[in-house]
């Protein structure tokens, strides 16, 4: 894995990326933690600090899930009064969720059409596995309504761990296959200007080492 920074915004990606046969090799099988389902009591504490992150902006309506993992997000938001519905690329995940009554679908989120619009999107870790995170911003920016709410989490190689963790050559994300690009709170900060949104609150993710939490506003 080959490991780029541009010269010009600093942006961090990697050269290549997967065929679709190659990609229907790597989500092939599924993490235990990211079973529909998996630790549903423990994870719904998590998740309900991340929903009533998003409360003051967005508080009812539809919730849009991106590569919704073990689902937990998405019970939870329903919890709160929202509509959950899912997406990700994983087909067993997707059969799994709609066992639980939820709308799931098997697509890229670029292929997306919704009616109504829907109130969040929420991509938690799932941005740096895009290969083009500029078009998934686009279509998050399309599918949701007037002053809608964006919640992403992913690593951030600005935190002062990420930092610690490369100093001791133990950072586990250049070694993640799944992984197209590394952001930092500036860079993310400059791409959601750039596709109309309007960061209004950071945060520490629990979700995974060194990562951060981002709310954004639809403009």
């Amino acid at each position: 894995m080959q490991w780029n920074r541009c010269k010009g915004c600093q942006h961090v990606f990697r050269s290549g990326y997967y065929t679709e046969e190659a990609l229907k090799i790597v989500f092939r099988g599924t993490n235990d933690n990211q079973v529909v389902g998996y630790d549903m009591e423990q994870q719904r504490y998590v998740s309900a600090r991340m929903v009533e992150k998003v409360l003051p902006y967005q508080s009812s309506g539809g919730w849009l899930d991106v590569g919704f993992g073990n689902g937990s997000l998405l019970f939870t938001a329903q919890e709160y009064g929202f509509t959950p519905l899912g997406l990700d690329l994983r087909p067993t995940s997707v059969e799994q969720l709609k066992q639980f009554g939820i709308h799931a679908f098997c697509m890229d989120i670029n292929q997306v059409e919704l009616s109504p619009k829907v109130s969040v999107i929420s991509m938690a870790d799932v941005l740096e596995h895009m290969p083009y995170p500029k078009q998934g911003l686009a279509s998050a920016r399309r599918l949701l309504v007037d002053k809608g709410v964006l919640f992403i989490s992913m690593p951030n190689l600005d935190s002062m761990i990420w930092r610690a963790l490369d100093a001791n050559r133990v950072n586990p994300y250049w070694g993640e296959i799944e992984h197209y690009h590394n952001f930092g709170r500036a860079r993310m900060y400059a791409l959601l200007s750039e596709f109309g949104f309007t960061p209004v609150r950071y945060g520490v993710s629990e979700r995974y080492r060194a990562c951060m939490e981002i709310i954004a506003v639809k403009n």
